[in-house]
C-alpha cells in the first residue's frame, strides 16, 4: 500500500497579488494540517529595454518590481498570521508560469500546490497557472480551486479505477485513497469512492451478438464490483461511501460528486511522452469543464520531474537601433 506524506507545507500561486478563493482554501488546509503557508507570485512578463537604458536600469526595475510583488504578498499575509498561521511570501522573475510554480513548489519542499483554475478549459495555450502542463509535469499533488465555497461541510470524492481499464499504475489508486483519506481526516471530511466502468459496445448484427453483450456486459459489472469491493474493504471504507457507476468516468464523476455534493474531487493522472501525452490525461482536462467543484490531481510513486531546476529569469526584449 503506497504511503501518503503528511502535508507540511502549503503553496498556493497568486497571480493577481488579491485575495482569492485559492488563498483562502489554501490557508484553510494549512490551518487544520499545522502546516506552513507559502504564498508565491511569479513575474514572468517581459521587460522592456529602450536603446538609452543600461543593464543597472534593468536590474533596477527587477529589483523595484519584485519588492512591490513582495510587499502586496505580505499584505496578503498579514491577516493570515493573525490567525495563527505561518506564513512566507516569494515573489520571483522566471517563465513560463507552470514551470514557475512547479520550480518554487520544489525549493518550498512544498506538499500540495493550490492554483486558482480558470472558468473554461479550451485553449490550453493560454491557461497560465491551471493549464495541462502543471498537471502533467508537476510531481506534487495540484488542488485546482474552482468554486468560492468554503470546506465547512467538506465532503471529498476519490475517483479510482480498482480493473486499470485505462491503464493506470495499481499503486495509483492507493496514492489517490490515501490522500483522499489523510486530507479528509483534517479536513472533517468522511471520502467517497466512484468507480465507473464501460459497458461493451456491439459490433455487427444485434440479433448475433446480443445475447453475447448481456453476457459481457454482466461479465464487466461483476469484475468491475469485485475489483471495487475489494478496494473498498482494503481502505475500510464503508459500502453506503462506494459508487460504482456505468458511464464513462467523466460523465460517471461529474453525475456522483453533484448527487453528493462534494467539495473537492480526487483522481490521478498519468503521463506519457511523445503524441500520447496529448491524449492521457483527457480524463483530468475535461472535468476542468464539467466538475462544479474543485479537483486535487495526484501522481503514482516515482513520478519523476521533468522541469528544469533553474529559474529562466526574466525575458528581455530590447530595442534594437534600425539598420541602414
Amino acid at each position: 500500500m503506497t504511503t501518503v506524506p503528511a502535508i507540511r507545507r502549503v503553496l498556493v500561486a497568486t497571480k493577481h497579488l488579491k485575495p482569492d478563493a485559492a488563498i483562502d482554501k489554501a490557508a484553510h488546509i494549512a490551518d487544520r494540517c499545522g502546516a506552513e503557508l507559502v504564498l508565491f507570485h511569479d513575474l514572468d512578463y517581459p521587460l522592456f529595454l529602450g536603446a538609452p537604458a543600461s543593464r543597472r536600469d534593468m536590474r533596477q526595475t527587477m529589483r523595484n518590481e519584485r519588492q512591490r510583488a513582495l510587499a502586496a504578498l505580505e499584505r496578503l499575509a498579514l491577516p493570515l498570521r493573525a490567525r495563527g498561521l505561518r506564513v512566507s511570501t516569494v515573489a520571483q522573475w522566471d517563465y513560463p508560469p507552470h514551470e514557475a510554480v512547479i520550480r518554487a513548489a520544489s525549493r518550498a519542499r512544498a506538499d500540495l500546490i493550490v492554483v486558482p483554475c480558470r472558468a473554461r478549459h479550451r485553449l490550453p495555450a493560454v491557461l497560465g497557472y491551471t493549464d495541462w502542463s502543471l498537471l502533467r509535469e508537476s510531481t506534487v499533488p495540484v488542488l485546482l480551486v474552482k468554486s468560492p465555497k468554503r470546506y465547512t461541510r467538506p465532503r471529498i470524492l476519490a475517483a479510482v479505477d480498482p480493473t486499470h481499464a485505462f491503464a493506470k499504475p495499481a499503486a495509483l489508486d492507493d496514492a489517490i485513497l490515501g490522500t483522499a483519506v489523510r486530507l479528509g481526516t483534517r479536513l472533517g471530511a468522511a471520502p467517497h469512492l466512484v468507480h465507473a466502468y464501460c459497458p461493451p459496445v456491439a459490433v455487427g448484427p444485434q440479433d448475433i451478438a446480443g445475447t453475447t453483450l448481456r453476457l459481457l456486459d454482466e461479465q464487466s459489472h461483476g469484475t468491475a464490483k469485485r475489483a471495487f469491493r475489494d478496494l473498498m474493504r482494503a481502505h475500510a471504507i464503508p459500502a453506503g461511501r462506494g459508487h460504482l457507476v456505468r458511464a464513462h468516468p467523466v460523465d460517471a464523476i461529474v453525475r456522483t460528486a453533484r448527487e453528493i455534493g462534494a467539495s473537492i474531487v480526487v483522481m490521478g493522472a498519468v503521463s506519457r511522452r511523445g503524441l500520447r501525452r496529448f491524449f492521457i490525461g483527457d480524463t483530468a482536462e475535461r472535468l476542468l469543464d464539467e466538475l462544479p467543484c474543485d479537483l486535487l490531481v495526484v501522481k503514482p510513486a516515482r513520478f519523476g520531474a521533468r522541469v528544469p531546476p533553474k529559474r529562466r529569469g526574466v525575458r528581455v526584449l530590447v530595442d534594437l537601433p534600425p539598420m541602414i
